[in-house]
């Protein structure tokens, strides 16, 4: 696959609409072409303890930062052809659907792949777990800044560029 965008989301709380942050990086022809962070206001507004340890965030962080219309008016434009890549696909799918459904957007049929499942399919047992640390480790990409959604997202694209 050398067309695509990996995308990761971060959280709030337990809420897949409470989308906090999110990370995109867009790969043509087999080369990083654009990259994205933006903050999102979470629905719903709040953050748990457990969030806030993954990732460091909180409510002053997103305080002003824009709704998730807003932020995805942005993205939408730079991702309209591509595939959409993702570690652990479920997560970041089910994070990007409950948003669309939460304002009444409509889907416009993302089509994700996992790098987590490919993953398991490359490596299998090779690999003491299929952690997006790990299997960017394995693929030769230092994930410095894990559960930073740009970070995480430039890790799943050298893992997509490896093995998709």
């Amino acid at each position: 696959m050398k067309n695509f965008a990996a995308i990761d989301f971060e959280t709030a709380n337990r809420e897949r609409t409470s989308v906090c942050s999110v990370g995109l990086v867009v790969v043509r022809d087999g080369a990083v072409v654009d990259t994205a962070y933006r903050l999102i206001h979470p629905r719903p507004d709040y953050y748990s303890r457990f969030c806030t340890l993954v990732h460091g965030m909180t409510a002053a962080d997103t305080a002003d930062a824009p709704d998730f219309p807003d932020v995805w008016a942005g993205i939408a434009p730079l991702i309209a052809d591509l595939p959409l890549v993702a570690h652990n696909s479920p997560f970041d799918e089910g994070c990007l659907r409950a948003c669309f459904r939460l304002f009444g957007m409509p889907w416009p049929d993302y089509r994700f792949y996992c790098t987590c499942r490919a993953s398991r399919r490359v490596f299998g047992k090779q690999l003491p777990n299929h952690r997006l640390q790990t299997v960017s480790e394995a693929c030769g990409f230092r994930l410095d800044n894990h559960h930073h959604a740009l970070a995480d997202a430039e890790a799943c694209a050298h893992i997509a560029l490896k093995i998709l």
